[in-house]
């Protein structure tokens, strides 16, 4: 049986975005036959054993936390991680080492794995660098915007494969330069065997908030500026002079909170706006329950065109009608009038307008949910997604047997 060790920037118990892909990934290749184990770098930030099991997965933490100035800190931290690789590989003795991004974890899984003689496959979630200015931590252009391009177009060249989760994130190391030849697709996708009928509406929670019958607008996730929530409750005045009882329920928080907050109640549609603040995992489903549509009106931008998100295929898995922002990583999930649809981004007037359209159109909605479960399921159920990484695995295994092989011969 195959051993895959994974080098992780944080893993559950914490809950994010992050954590959620890696416990699909796991899940699903422990069920397809492959034994996994975890390795969290000194960024995990919750307290807990050395080794600790999570769901029924097991990750192995880096010990120290972060310290000393800028890159000094990151060679630290690319040190630490590789030297708990390397203890943790000599006792469990993996066939593969798979890191997944940030770049500190892929530097530190491909200097352990050159250490170890065995294949290193690196996996890209987004570029950091873009995230960064995204959630307002960097600046494009800046020397730690362009040391992180570095060190990650470092890990990519050196690396046996690297998988991205889209065409977008793939087209632009293409661009860069890497060999497109080892760079394979692993997209973003759900555990389908989650997601049964979805729960019927929420009566008493609904009565709770105030949100009437609606229909309601909703939108349940971090609040980042790239995520276009100002531009959403700018739509609902819009929204509001066709469709009077339309209401926006926004759920969980983030940086943009207060600012949103404010803007919402100096609105002229403020009392339609509804802030629940973060709810726990366990009882968002309540909350999906009172939402006609999901909206995700992103902004454009780098982040935004390269990086296919998650929340709009688990919203179709749940049956639920999800309509975007026009933008690459959308584009990628969304066919516009089939399976969702899709506004030009950054307009408030658009999001309105496509929004009064799609309640207008309630009758095809019975059919977009359909097509939202069918290609969820044809392309993004973590169940068949998963042959993609045994596949490399064994490609990877066997193409060490072979050269194994010839030394022998060489030698003989």
């Amino acid at each position: 049986m195959t051993r895959a060790l994974h080098i992780l920037d944080h893993s559950l118990p914490l809950h994010s975005g992050y954590t959620f892909r890696t416990r699909a990934i796991l899940k699903s290749l422990q069920a397809g036959g492959v034994e996994v184990r975890g390795i969290t770098g000194q960024r995990h930030s919750a307290n807990g054993p050395d080794v600790e099991v999570a769901d029924g997965l097991s990750f192995y933490r880096t010990p120290g936390t972060p310290s000393g100035p800028p890159v000094a800190r990151e060679m630290r931290e690319i040190a630490a991680l590789r030297r708990q690789i390397e203890q943790t590989a000599r006792d469990w003795r993996p066939d593969v080492i798979h890191a997944h991004s940030p770049a500190l974890c892929g530097m530190a899984g491909l200097k352990a794995a050159r250490a170890l003689g065995i294949p290193f496959v690196y996996e890209i979630r987004a570029f950091w660098e873009d995230a960064a200015v995204g959630n307002g931590t960097g600046r494009e252009g800046s020397a730690k915007y362009r040391l992180t391009r570095a060190l990650e177009n470092r890990v990519v060249r050196k690396a046996d494969a690297v998988f991205t989760i889209c065409e977008g994130l793939r087209g632009d190391l293409v661009d860069r330069g890497h060999d497109a030849s080892k760079i394979r697709i692993s997209p973003n996708g759900v555990d389908l065997s989650l997601f049964g009928d979805p729960p019927g509406r929420d009566d008493a929670l609904a009565s709770r908030l105030g949100i009437g019958g609606g229909p309601v607008i909703g939108f349940i996730g971090s609040f980042y500026d790239y995520e276009g929530l100002d531009d959403l409750i700018a739509a609902m005045p819009a929204l509001r002079a066709r469709h009077e009882n339309a209401r926006l329920l926004l759920v969980g928080g983030g940086p943009m909170d207060d600012a949103l907050r404010a803007q919402a109640m100096n609105s002229a549609a403020a009392d339609a706006i509804t802030f629940t603040g973060r709810v726990p995992h366990s009882q968002v489903e309540q909350y999906y329950s009172l939402i006609d549509v999901l909206a995700y009106p992103r902004k454009r931008s780098r982040l935004t065109d390269l990086v296919t998100p998650l929340k709009p295929l688990e919203a179709m898995a749940q049956r639920r009608i999800v309509a975007a922002s026009n933008v690459g990583g959308h584009r990628e999930l969304i066919e516009d009038g089939v399976t969702g649809a899709l506004f030009p981004p950054d307009d408030p007037a658009a999001i309105a307008s496509a929004l009064a359209d799609l309640i207008d159109r309630r009758e095809s909605w019975e059919a977009m949910r359909e097509a939202g479960v069918v290609h969820v399921a044809a392309k993004h159920d973590w169940a068949r997604n998963i042959a993609r990484y045994r596949d490399l695995y064994d490609e990877l295994l066997g193409r060490r047997e072979v050269g194994t092989s010839r030394l022998r011969i060489e030698h003989a």
